[in-house]
């Protein structure tokens, strides 16, 4: 389904003046259980988060509150600029580079690396206002958008078999088959045939209702532990405002904010194009409407989540899991913002819900965002060679934005080096030689 341009005046009542549910074709009711869908794939983000920045040094228990302020305002922005269903929280890999290289390996303090991510922020305001952003997001060719939107899939898919046992890490083949004799792998492959089912028969709400079910089980049965406590009362976090600007002109300093811009702007930018695809919100020429808007609610994020404590904020995959639950609206990613903002009180319960409840819906998620993927014009190796590049460095890097990069680099390549430059968008060629030379001295 393709979304219109959104009227700048508002219409009568709250659901059409805001998010206009009846000529999307959903519902509150509808809109609200995306809202937990998504919320609930993604709510691991509050323990992560805070495990990996406190190997930076920073309280694990202000990056909690951090990360919960941080997501909600950002997908509040998300919802109410562009009313789309994605939510928005600290990204995976992004915080990984801000405690493993920017504090640990370059020196950097933790409040250092902080301003770096808040200088970064206000940079993405300034590129998202620009358009500059959303030209790069409106250059990239069709076909790495449709094969952008099976690697999402296939890392989807990916994370969802780690998480659920079925692969594991091994020395000589880096992964492998895990333990199929495993109470929690069984429980998991059974509850990833339950939604199988529940898909095919069309049942509204299967996702939500396989994640329930499947926490439930595993609280009954001892495979996860139930809330000790089920309240909670937050506190300012210790990380707000805990900026230290010393040394901010120094090489350090502005490579960890040039690395911050790269990697969120193709982090987002994947997210946004493989999430769209899924939910039809792209235009007859593959564009997202009112991308400007989608970037600046990124932008806002990362400034805002800076400003409390956590690293740079980014669209999340995980939105396609609201989107296939029937998710079309901003009231969906307003749903998520209210949950971010409930987990402050509710995280135990929230923290609680097992890793086995969430990996089937990631897994049935990314097979059905494959669907796209005959689109690619595969018979001509310009197209077909950019587009396999992205459907396996995604997954196999971990990171959107590698693929995306990889993808764009070796399409301009392929297109000039065959006497096709004049296929290319001038923007490409200056953004491949942009990507060469970060990844070349990153």
């Amino acid at each position: 389904m393709q979304q219109e341009e959104l009227p700048l005046e508002p219409r009568s009542g709250l659901g059409e003046s805001l998010f206009r549910l009846t000529s999307l074709g959903t519902t509150v009711g509808t809109e609200i259980r995306a809202g937990v869908v998504t919320f609930l794939t993604m709510a691991y983000i509050l323990f992560v988060n805070a495990q990996i920045l406190s190997d930076a040094g920073m309280p694990a228990e202000s990056v909690v509150i951090a990360t919960a302020i941080a997501s909600a305002v950002a997908t509040l922005a998300m919802g109410l600029l562009t009313n789309y269903p994605f939510a928005l929280a600290p990204g995976m890999g992004l915080n990984a580079y801000f405690a493993y290289t920017v504090v640990g390996g370059m020196g950097l303090s933790w409040q250092q690396a902080l301003a770096a991510v808040f200088v970064a922020g206000l940079l993405f305001l300034a590129l998202s206002f620009g358009g500059a952003r959303t030209a790069v997001l409106e250059a990239i060719p069709k076909s790495l958008a449709i094969a952008t939107s099976g690697g999402i899939g296939l890392f989807l898919a990916f994370i969802g078999l780690e998480k659920l046992g079925l692969v594991v890490d091994h020395p000589a083949t880096l992964v492998t088959l895990g333990d199929l004799t495993s109470p929690s792998v069984l429980l998991g492959l059974v509850g990833l045939l339950l939604l199988g089912l529940l898909t095919v028969l069309k049942v509204r709400g299967a996702l939500l209702y396989g994640i329930l079910a499947l926490t439930g089980i595993s609280w009954l049965s001892g495979l996860a532990s139930a809330p000790a406590r089920w309240v909670t009362w937050p506190t300012l976090p210790d990380t707000l405002w805990a900026f230290d600007f010393t040394g901010l002109f120094t090489p350090a300093v502005l490579t960890a904010v040039i690395a911050f811009l790269f990697v969120d702007l193709f982090d987002t930018a994947g997210t946004l194009l493989g999430v769209s695809r899924l939910g039809g919100f792209l235009d007859d020429e593959g564009r997202l409407p009112r991308a400007d808007r989608a970037f600046l609610a990124d932008a806002i994020g990362s400034t805002a989540g800076a400003m409390v404590g956590t690293s740079p904020v980014t669209t999340y995959i995980e939105s396609a899991t609201g989107i296939e639950e029937g998710g079309r609206s901003g009231l969906t990613a307003v749903t998520v913002s209210c949950l971010f903002l409930l987990s402050l009180f509710l995280t135990p319960i929230f923290v609680a819900v097992p890793a086995i409840a969430t990996a089937p819906v990631l897994i049935l998620v990314g097979a059905l965002m494959m669907r796209a993927l005959p689109d690619i014009p595969w018979s001509d190796p310009s197209e077909a060679l950019p587009a396999f590049l992205v459907l396996c460095v995604m997954p196999l890097t971990f990171s959107i934005a590698n693929g995306i990069a990889l993808g764009i680099v070796s399409w301009v390549l392929l297109k000039a080096g065959s006497g096709r430059w004049r296929e290319v968008p001038p923007v490409l060629f200056v953004l491949s030689l942009l990507l060469v030379l970060f990844y070349g001295f990153s």
